[in-house]
């Protein structure tokens, strides 16, 4: 055991342990109870337990395995009152030791279980995603609405009502067979995708990164890649990940602030990370099948990460592969990015062209991002006054307190 000085050391080791911890404590308990609402009920209570008792007996070695444990014993007793000894009892007992810290072995495969349980056609697409980011990626509910731009109340109700369904259809929770990968591995890239930009751009909070989840994407990315070697778009987003994460040590400071790309220290970057995404690629290239939207995604990604400067980037080539990823996935997102990649290779006035066009159809409302790129495009063309005004704006909308903070220097630098 490890000494605690206080309550509230204690509740800050918890809270740290849970963000990342949580996703496999809940996936080996859904293995073990068979429910995802029970799962992460027993968690919870675990998690009470330690707050009681951490400040006297100290934090455990592994924390992760005390908790799980813990939870596992709490559900055996819910057995015992509930149906006496049974075969479920019998076979969960002889597996526990005795004491509560055990050796904490997670199963690599349980978390991505309860992805495809979670990612279960039973389930609309959204309620899927905002289910999974939930449970999965430790996400509250604030910033799953936030990513969907979407009112809490309604994801709020979505993952209730994706709990009840999952519990009533009896889901498994279990790596479905091949032939039903097709039905749920859309969802399942789109899960792991988006616990990847949460955590390489945190939306709310004053961290920059949440770098535990992020790499919790990449796992579970790699274990896609070989279960499907051929399947070209799971290779894409391994890729594109590995590609994004190579910048993590250049994209903050020590006391972690947000460094953005033209200021990163590139010799910093993990250019192993950068070899394993262009061997990604270059598989799901091989296949000959055409790039999808994350393949695409990642020959951008690429064109950055092996560029030596802001300078050097192939812009041209960044444009046109944006081009080709709005037409086969348009998204304001798309939009805005290629706005920034034009900038670079053609100036800040055509790509304000586009950005105004945005503006017009109202994309991208209550998001700091427009109004962002639109200042920064407006500040480059002299007119300072209006990019202040957009600046600010950002500023306002900006959820995340190191995003915010990187706005208001624009806006004081302006000033």
């Amino acid at each position: 055991m490890c000494s605690v000085t206080s309550d509230a050391d204690v509740r800050a080791t918890v809270a740290a342990i849970w963000r990342i911890e949580s996703a496999r404590i809940v996936a080996t308990l859904v293995r073990v109870v068979g429910d995802l609402g029970l799962a992460e009920d027993l968690a919870q209570d675990a998690l009470v337990d330690a707050l009681q008792q951490w400040p006297e007996s100290g934090v455990p070695r592994n924390p992760g395995a005390w908790l799980t444990a813990v939870a596992k014993r709490k559900a055996i007793d819910g057995w015992r009152r509930r149906d006496g000894l049974d075969e479920r009892y019998r076979k969960l007992a002889h597996d526990l030791d005795e004491t509560t810290d055990v050796q904490w072995q997670p199963i690599e495969d349980d978390v991505l279980r309860l992805v495809f349980a979670a990612c279960h056609p039973v389930l609309a697409r959204e309620a899927q995603l905002a289910l999974t980011l939930k449970v999965v990626g430790g996400l509250d509910t604030a910033s799953i609405a936030r990513l969907f731009l979407l009112p809490v109340p309604t994801i709020q109700q979505r993952i209730v009502r994706a709990k009840k369904a999952l519990s009533a259809a009896r889901v498994p929770f279990e790596i479905p067979d091949p032939q039903e990968w097709p039905s749920r591995l859309s969802a399942v890239l789109g899960v792991v995708y988006l616990m990847f930009t949460e955590g390489y751009a945190a939306s709310s909070g004053d961290r920059w990164m949440r770098t535990e989840l992020a790499n919790e994407a990449v796992r579970l990315g790699r274990i896609l890649a070989r279960l499907l070697p051929r399947e070209p778009e799971v290779l894409g987003l391994l890729a594109l990940m590995e590609f994004q994460a190579s910048r993590f040590a250049a994209r903050a400071t020590p006391e972690g602030a947000a460094v953005l790309l033209a200021d990163q220290d590139r010799r910093r970057w993990d250019h192993s990370a950068i070899a394993r995404g262009r061997a990604a690629l270059a598989r799901a290239d091989a296949l000959h099948r055409g790039r999808g939207p994350y393949q695409l995604q990642a020959a951008i990604a690429q064109c950055h990460a092996t560029a030596r400067s802001v300078d050097e980037t192939d812009w041209a080539s960044i444009v046109m592969l944006y081009e080709v990823l709005g037409r086969i996935a348009p998204n304001p997102v798309v939009d805005l990015n290629r706005a920034v990649a034009v900038s670079m290779a053609s100036g800040p006035a055509a790509a304000l062209r586009i950005v105004d066009e945005l503006v017009e159809k109202g994309a991208l409302r209550g998001s700091h991002l427009l109004p962002s790129v639109r200042g920064e495009l407006l500040a480059r063309l002299g007119r300072d006054d209006e990019a202040r005004t957009e600046f600010a704006a950002a500023a306002r909308l900006a959820r995340n307190g190191s995003e915010r903070a990187v706005l208001q220097r624009k806006l004081s630098s302006l000033t």
